[in-house]
């Protein structure tokens, strides 16, 4: 139990420093700002943080919401992430439990490296309408290592590369582009990839579903029409289907 709790801590604070670098993500990228090179700073007065401005939540909590050097408050986007970047990687290694075994607890790190990435996805599409290229990248990279830790399964992710992006490509092709972004097509190709033909498909059903029903529930709420972006439904039809997708597809083929 006690090898548990510490094992459960330590991936939490792996999560809240990679959630750290989550933020700076979602910020940079859409004003496409590198980063890589330049160093972290106040986004109001361009103060360069020092180290034990960073330390994730707790430096946030110590200066209560503000910048040391300029005083205007710091978005609690920065804390949030944070704290549901790390959140959410304990609850990845709960779901699926820790067994110390390469190929299982290596599919989970890769199901956390997924949940970043989407996270930042989604929060930049749905305020941009607009899937960072370099996010899709990424999930593809992690596809390719979890397909050398489950080398004996690579057929089913090689088809899942093409089983939905495919589709979604023609229907592309076949609007003009209206009937579907780009960016998603890229999005469930490296989700393919990294999930394997049968939970991708299921994922990118759910995705609809939950993108349908929210988005015409969001409309009849504020009464005002909104443009659909997909990724943030796609990438909650992803991470249910990673998790849970092979009871799912089990209960539905007992139920046929």
């Amino acid at each position: 139990m006690l090898q548990l709790i510490v094992s459960h801590l330590f991936i939490f604070l792996l999560g809240i420093i990679f959630g750290s670098f989550l933020n700076v993500c979602i910020i940079r990228l859409p004003i496409k700002e590198t980063i890589v090179t330049k160093p972290s700073h106040c986004m109001q007065c361009g103060y360069r943080l020092k180290w034990y401005d960073l330390v994730p939540l707790v430096s946030w909590i110590l200066l209560k919401g503000r910048c040391r050097k300029c005083g205007k408050p710091i978005s609690k986007q920065y804390p949030i992430i944070e704290a549901v970047n790390g959140i959410a990687w304990v609850l990845i290694f709960i779901i699926r439990g820790i067994q110390y075994d390469l190929a299982y607890d290596g599919t989970s790190v890769c199901y956390c490296a997924l949940f970043s990435a989407l996270l930042v996805l989604s929060i930049i599409d749905f305020r941009t309408l607009e899937i960072p290229l370099g996010c899709n990248i990424f999930i593809l990279a992690v596809g390719l290592i979890h397909l050398c830790v489950d080398y004996s399964n690579w057929l089913q992710y090689v088809i899942g590369l093409t089983a939905v992006s495919l589709f979604l490509y023609i229907i592309y092709v076949g609007t003009g582009g209206r009937g579907i972004g780009g960016g998603d097509i890229k999005l469930m190709a490296a989700c393919g990839l990294l999930l394997g033909w049968k939970l991708n498909i299921l994922g990118f059903i759910l995705g609809c579903i939950l993108g349908s029903v929210i988005h015409i529930i969001r409309m009849k709420v504020s009464k005002q029409d909104h443009v659909l972006a997909m990724g943030p439904y796609l990438s909650i039809g992803v991470m249910i289907a990673a998790l849970w997708g092979d009871r799912i597809i089990n209960w539905y083929l007992e139920m046929m």
